[in-house]
């Protein structure tokens, strides 16, 4: 290894004119090129044409083949002619190869019309909304007639399957469903007894308990956990399947997936959420009802007889009909969600992440819907 070295020299070509010749020398590699890197810059494009002998380089590598090229295109742009003699063939494939790289690239994005684009990225995203409204749309289509050709008995129903969900999807976030909600109840009957204190009218806590946990708290908290737990679920399991072409091998084979797939999660979703709400509801009664006899010395007889008294049935009664139809709002959204994976395993997090977000949205978007349609037909 030698550090490289420049000999600047001037040879007649024969007209009259003197060209002026650089002899370089040595290893044009990264670990040697930094003392030549000064002088070369130095060279200035003169009246005479250049010629760049490499024949006493030893080793060269990307770096140097750079240097060589930036010194003839800094001459060739000022209308001086330069060339290199004397190049090994791996030399001068190098130095080719980074000529043929050397492209423009601009540092930052032309932008245009601030106004236009912001309209384009609306006009995009509406287009893709639509897009998305349109294609759940069709999917809810499919699979209302796959459910209602299930249920009146066209279809087969697949047991397993269904079972196998109603396993996942309720048994299994017993624990998690009941723990929460007991929490709540406890959190709702301290907040209001901390409030109705200072009126002296603790024993309304008992109102406030049953009547926001049975028609509101109960149902719409295990709606958004299992929406959580169960959509992505949903999602990224069906998303897996169309990227190992699963589901294309069940549209091989004369299956349907909506029947295969979709039908038994949503029947086994729409039910467990009823049996998880009334589970969640009563939890929360019972964590109420603890803080209560703990806190407020109102013992569980009194507490329980108290709920009877200022919870309507209508309560029970609109809870258990948001349920099922939250069920099966989760349920769609989550297969139809892992329904439109595409591409690379980017996508299932992606889609997974939407079902789950889009899933609560739509929960807490009807429940506020049913929360004005029931009060409008009298049931306060």
């Amino acid at each position: 290894m030698t550090t490289p070295s420049i000999q600047d020299s001037g040879d007649n070509d024969g007209g009259g004119n003197t060209a002026r010749r650089l002899a370089v020398s040595g290893d044009l590699t990264m670990d040697h090129i930094a003392g030549i890197v000064g002088p070369l810059r130095a060279i200035t494009p003169g009246g005479s044409a250049l010629a760049i002998d490499l024949a006493g380089i030893g080793r060269i590598d990307t770096s140097g083949a750079w240097l060589i090229h930036r010194l003839v295109q800094d001459w060739t742009a000022a209308g001086v002619p330069a060339t290199i003699e004397n190049a090994s063939g791996d030399a001068d494939r190098l130095i080719a190869q980074v000529a043929a790289n050397d492209n423009p690239v601009a540092i930052r994005a032309v932008h245009g019309n601030r106004a236009i684009e912001r309209l384009d990225r609306i006009g995009r995203a509406l287009y893709v909304a639509v897009e998305n409204v349109g294609n759940f749309l069709a999917f809810l289509g499919q699979t209302l007639i796959v459910l209602g050709q299930t249920l009146i008995g066209r279809r087969p129903m697949r047991w397993n399957a269904f079972i196998h969900q109603c396993e996942a999807v309720g048994v299994n976030a017993i624990p998690i469903v009941g723990l929460l909600l007991f929490l709540v109840g406890m959190v709702v009957a301290q907040q209001g007894a901390v409030q109705l204190r200072a009126f002296g009218a603790e024993v309304f806590v008992v109102n406030l308990i049953g009547r926001s946990v049975m028609r509101e708290l109960g149902i719409l908290l295990t709606a958004i956990m299992v929406a959580g737990r169960s959509s992505s679920a949903f999602a990224a399991q069906i998303g897996s399947m169309k990227l190992n072409q699963e589901v294309d091998a069940l549209h091989t084979i004369g299956m349907s997936p909506i029947e295969v797939l979709v039908v038994p999660r949503v029947i086994a979703m729409g039910l467990m959420l009823s049996m998880l709400g009334f589970f969640g509801s009563f939890m929360a009664i019972l964590g109420g009802g603890l803080f209560c006899w703990i806190s407020l010395d109102i013992p569980p007889v009194a507490f329980f007889q108290r709920l009877q008294e200022v919870t309507p049935l209508s309560d029970l009664v609109i809870g258990m009909i948001k349920a099922p139809i939250f069920g099966v709002v989760i349920a769609m959204m989550g297969c139809f969600q892992g329904m439109q994976v595409t591409g690379n395993a980017e996508s299932v997090g992606e889609r997974t992440t939407r079902a789950v977000v889009e899933s609560i949205f739509v929960v807490i978007v009807l429940d506020a819907f049913f929360a004005v349609f029931f009060s409008a037909l009298g049931f306060n």
